[in-house]
């Protein structure tokens, strides 16, 4: 799991400087855990993570961002609660489910939002 800074970001999921409207950057789907060392949820929710990358590698990509380290990140999409996870399919728009959510809720997410062919 790759962790995101602002400029592999602009390049890998959406270059907000230059585009108004969304428009998705990345080769494949993907999907970002917005965290914070700090947040307990947090916690809960990154070996799920860790084990749906295996599960849906080379379909999905799942990046992380560190609200801390990355506040600019973090307020453009107007993060208040985390985590917060961005859905980004490659067509059509995000979106964002807040809360740790249990795997099998993810793994509806992911089929549902970014698989859907």
């Amino acid at each position: 799991m790759e962790h995101l800074t602002k400029e592999t970001f602009l390049n890998k999921v959406f270059n907000y400087e230059q585009n108004k409207d969304w428009k998705f950057e990345g080769e494949l789907p993907c999907l970002i855990d917005f965290y914070a060392d700090w947040c307990q949820p947090c916690k809960m929710v990154a070996p799920i993570l860790e084990e749906l990358s295996k599960e849906y590698e080379g379909k999905i990509n799942i990046y992380k961002i560190d609200t801390e380290a990355e506040v600019e990140l973090a307020g453009a999409f107007g993060i208040r609660s985390i985590p917060s996870l961005l859905f980004c399919p490659k067509d059509g728009q995000p979106q964002m489910a807040m809360g740790a959510l249990p795997k099998d809720t993810m793994k509806k997410a992911i089929e549902d939002v970014l698989l859907k062919n």
